[in-house]
């Protein structure tokens, strides 16, 4: 079920919270949080039922090996056993994530290295393996160092499977959310919240249908053409998969973490104006923030960190962007994308430790530049693909235009408006005052300026009316893929 889709706004989203909180009214407060678990596996299950035997079986068997922890000693030293626990279920998330998400990869290149034939299993994806896989290691880890509560198995199912942020993250770390789910406090409607979340969903959900989806046109019509582009039309090419990118993320994020306000559950916050950043360092603390804790805290960390020299310290660097790239997809572009942002990391730390800084206008050209440049190998759906629209952006090769030709072409057919589209163009227009100051904040940003005033009802009426009436047009969110 997507969050852009009528089913999931006008149906599922309102009877979830209406009894969900008619419950809590009643003083059923466990039936109440069974309910909401119930809903989110309802949620995850839209898809494919079969996924449900999937995310059932990883709930119950971390759960199991979380809870089976004993206390360290005075000394902190843990049981052999224990430590054997811990490596069981580590490696049971990681096979599970590993089998559905890079066998087939791993197959590919066999046959393409050694010549191995061996048949593909084209196996499906589950939705949100890459996430729950992660947030149950984190668990893991936390109840191994005696840093978890004894949290019931109900408050643990919600903690995973909690509908807002299941598919596509924020990925939430136990400490973070279960206390929430246990609180009394957040059992009865917050009418400010309910009103605050209902506006960031709405600012989210015009992100995702209006701005990221109209890009996507651009986007695969030149993608779709890498072989005629200029390399006019090369730059707007990468330009609208950077901007459709931030879109389409921020608002799936902004629509979980609104949906969550409404049930009184504060998410953390995934992106901070990511594109303003002046350095990689600084992009990688504004951009899926949530991912880069998690790196930080139970890879980059544990490797040990920036605790054993500089070599040892760019070795860990490049390990975690490269497991990072190889995280986000199985395929080799992904896995060069997050070595460039390894290489960029090891080079900005070294550039700062020397003391050096640039001028503000040319620290954000340059980093923006190149994260706009290595997302060609992160939308690519091969490395020819990159290569080729790389050539193209530099004007490599003999065929190779400057100015406009004929992809353009292609990418205006596309983005024909009819009657219906001019009349939504104009109202669009006629709310910019409004609206325009807006897009670029993230869910943060969002949440703090919400007022509940006549202009916000008007902002949020008109960013949630319109982008229902483009539901035709939209698609599933990008990061659906990972």
């Amino acid at each position: 079920m997507l969050f852009n889709s009528f089913e999931y706004i006008l149906l599922f989203l309102p009877i979830t919270i209406t009894m969900f909180f008619f419950l809590h009214r009643s003083r059923l407060s466990v039936p109440a949080r069974a309910w909401l678990m119930t809903c989110s596996f309802f949620f995850y299950g839209w898809w494919k039922l079969s996924y449900l035997l999937i995310i059932i079986a990883s709930i119950v068997i971390n759960y199991l090996v979380g809870r089976s922890f004993a206390a360290p000693d005075e000394d902190g030293c843990h049981r052999p056993a224990d430590r054997r626990r811990l490596i069981v279920g580590i490696t049971f998330n990681l096979g599970l994530l590993g089998y559905y998400k890079y066998t087939d990869f791993a197959i590919a290149n066999m046959d393409r290295f050694f010549g191995v034939q061996i048949e593909p299993l084209n196996l499906v994806l589950p939705l949100a393996i890459s996430f729950f896989t992660f947030q149950q290691i984190a668990y893991l880890v936390d109840s191994y160092r005696n840093e978890t509560h004894e949290y019931d198995f109900l408050s643990y199912c919600l903690f995973v499977t909690f509908f807002p942020q299941l598919i596509a993250g924020p990925i939430v770390h136990h400490k973070e959310m279960m206390p929430q789910f246990q609180s009394q406090k957040n059992f009865s409607i917050d009418y400010q919240n309910l009103a605050t979340g209902l506006f960031v969903f709405g600012m989210g959900l015009f992100k995702k249908v209006i701005l990221a989806d109209t890009l996507a046109v651009h986007v695969n019509a030149g993608y779709s053409t890498i072989a005629s582009l200029s390399v006019i039309e090369a730059w707007y090419t990468t330009l609208a998969y950077s901007f459709q990118l931030y879109f389409d993320f921020t608002g799936y994020t902004d629509m979980a973490i609104g949906v969550a306000l409404m049930f009184n559950i504060a998410l953390p916050l995934n992106f901070n104006q990511p594109y303003r950043a002046l350095d990689i360092r600084e992009f990688w603390g504004r951009w899926h923030m949530t991912l880069s804790r998690f790196l930080r805290d139970y890879l980059y960390v544990p490797l040990g960190g920036n605790r054993h020299g500089e070599f040892r310290t760019y070795v860990n660097l490049m390990i975690t962007f490269v497991l990072s790239g190889l995280w986000h997809g199985a395929g080799w572009t992904f896995v060069i994308w997050g070595a460039f942002h390894g290489i960029a990391t090891a080079i900005n730390r070294k550039w700062h430790r020397a003391g050096m800084r640039l001028p503000v206008p040319a620290a954000w050209l340059v980093t923006f530049g190149f994260v706009n440049i290595t997302w060609v190998f992160f939308r690519a759906e091969s490395m020819a693909d990159a290569t080729g629209l790389l050539q193209r952006m530099f004007g490599i090769g003999e065929t190779c235009s400057l100015g406009l030709g004929p992809a353009w072409a292609a990418i205006r057919e596309c983005v024909r408006f009819d009657t219906s589209d001019w009349i939504v163009a104009v109202v669009f227009l006629a709310m910019t005052p409004l609206v325009a100051p807006l897009i670029p904040k993230d869910a943060g940003g969002l949440k703090t300026v919400f007022r509940a005033t006549p202009r916000f009802a008007i902002i949020t009426v008109f960013v949630i009316v319109t982008s229902l009436m483009n539901f035709s047009k939209v698609s599933e969110f990008i990061y659906f893929n990972f």
